[in-house]
């Protein structure tokens, strides 16, 4: 059975699940923070509403009781029937007030003898017999009974009330509690949700960035596949469909170079060997306006042989370095080879060129020996000494230090010459640029030979800088040492950075 592929959702769709989540989270407990707000508001206004009927009650009741006992008096001397009245009707509303107390559970007890009492006295209002002082004593006495059973009674509500005050506050607090609970609660699921959010985007953001560095620094052979939302994963597609665009482009560039400098060295070395012929008389005796032409054309035609030259170690070293060949090579041979290689062109110039190698722990001039392709690193090495000779002003010095930095090696190579203008220092690794400054007694370059170096260093994991001719002059960081000549502040000071290359 065939596997159903769901569709993936997007950047803007997770974007608007998050939101939408996030916003229900904040509205369930906006909402549930109302809702329990009104219930303890209602409560509280109910709670309110009671306490004050009661009080009411309360407070009424000691009225009545006060008026009744007044007509029971007064009809105790006069007999009149309207003060029995006033009696009955004060006693009938007093009854109403304990009988409210008592619905409310508020001293049942008190409210029974309460009621108890009122009996008592009815009893003595209707006696028949009158007998001098006895019956005003058992009044005075039956009222003073209901003044306590009163008492009582207030002093229960009070401490109902009270009770109940306190059960309001503790249902206030409970529901302040789980309110606070609630937000914090939905607090932590929306950060969870947002960084969640973020970390399932991070990681493909990550790798589109990768990507266009990679595409940034000609790194053509890794096919992009970015996992995440779909939006993010087209970019992807995008991304490697420009690789592949880039590495044909870089493709039938180096062929472009290959087939021209092929097709143009056939004629150009027939070119050369007639004006060599021209020049040596094989066609007849030349004028002195020809052989000034035969030299023009010679001059020109050697120009544009190592034009094609150099056109080819630009595309050799961009091919070698694809195909790195590395082995344990001591530097300091290396480039001792290199300087000896050079000599006659910096010793015709009165030169001097300083080595240091220093690998860490050991003397100046021990083996510093590193895992690298010889001839491609020789090749990049040799063009920074070229350009330092060729800028170098007569006598001046050339200094290259080797030095040993963890498990990576750096080699600074400067000079004296008239060091790079800053508006150049950011093109300067570019191939076929040429800097404004060029030697006054030298051929004008290629704007080749840096482009080679930058190419060679890359391929071995490293970089190449160029630093300020302070730190040349001074040799802070390039290690150079104290009794070495120092020179003026001008000059270019190239630094390679090639870590963990050190072989073990």
């Amino acid at each position: 059975m065939k596997a159903i592929s769901l569709p993936r959702p997007s950047f803007r769709q997770l974007l608007v699940v998050a939101f939408l989540l996030v916003a229900t989270l904040l509205g369930g407990v906006a909402l549930r923070g109302q809702l329990t707000l009104e219930g303890l508001l209602e409560r509280s206004r109910a709670e309110n509403q009671r306490t004050l009927q009661l009080s009411s009650h309360a407070e009424r009741l000691g009225e009545a009781t006060l008026s009744m006992e007044r007509a029971a008096r007064q009809y105790l001397v006069l007999g009149d029937n309207t003060l029995r009245q006033t009696y009955e009707r004060n006693a009938t509303e007093a009854t109403g007030h304990v009988r409210a107390l008592a619905a409310e559970a508020v001293a049942p007890e008190a409210t029974r003898a309460w009621l108890a009492q009122r009996a008592q006295i009815d009893r003595e209002l209707r006696e028949p017999e009158f007998v001098p002082g006895s019956r005003d004593r058992a009044l005075a006495a039956a009222f003073r009974e209901l003044g306590t059973q009163q008492a009582r009674m207030g002093e229960q509500l009070r401490r109902v009330t009270e009770a109940r005050n306190a059960a309001l506050q503790a249902e206030l607090d409970a529901g302040r509690a789980a309110l606070g609970r609630l937000v914090a609660g939905a607090t932590v699921l929306t950060l969870a949700l947002a960084l969640g959010l973020a970390l399932l985007l991070a990681r493909p953001l990550r790798r589109v960035e990768m990507a266009i560095v990679a595409l940034g620094e000609n790194r053509l052979d890794a096919r992009i596949d970015i996992r995440g939302p779909s939006d993010v994963r087209q970019i992807g597609r995008r991304l490697d469909w420009l690789r592949q665009r880039l590495a044909g482009i870089d493709a039938d560039k180096a062929r472009f170079l290959r087939h021209v400098s092929h097709e143009l060295k056939t004629p150009l070395a027939a070119l050369r060997e007639g004006v060599a012929l021209l020049q040596d008389g094989v066609a007849g005796p030349l004028s002195d306006n020809q052989r000034e032409v035969a030299r023009i054309l010679h001059d020109n035609t050697a120009t544009l042989q190592r034009r094609i030259e150099d056109l080819l170690k630009f595309n050799a070293a961009a091919f070698a370095a694809e195909r790195l060949v590395r082995k344990p090579t001591d530097m300091g041979a290396l480039v001792a080879r290199l300087v000896q290689e050079q000599q006659l062109v910096w010793r015709a110039r009165r030169l001097q060129v300083q080595l240091h190698c220093r690998p860490a722990g050991a003397p100046e001039g021990a083996a510093l020996v590193a895992d690298v392709d010889a001839e491609l690193l020789g090749s990049a090495l040799g063009n920074l000494l070229s350009n330092a000779i060729r800028y170098s002003p007569e006598g001046g010095t050339v200094t290259l230090v080797l030095q040993q930095q963890g498990d990576g090696l750096t080699i600074d190579v400067s000079d004296q010459g008239p060091g790079v203008p800053a508006a150049e220092r950011e093109r300067i690794f570019e191939p076929f640029f040429r800097g404004q400054q060029q030697p006054a007694d030298g051929l004008p370059g290629t704007g080749i030979g840096l482009s080679i170096v930058a190419e060679a260093v890359a391929a071995h994991g490293g970089r190449v800088q160029l630093l300020g001719s302070e730190r040349a002059a001074h040799g802070a960081e390039a290690g150079t040492p104290p009794d070495s000549q120092a020179p003026d502040e001008r000059g270019a000071h190239f630094r390679i950075t090639l870590p963990h290359a050190l072989a073990d």
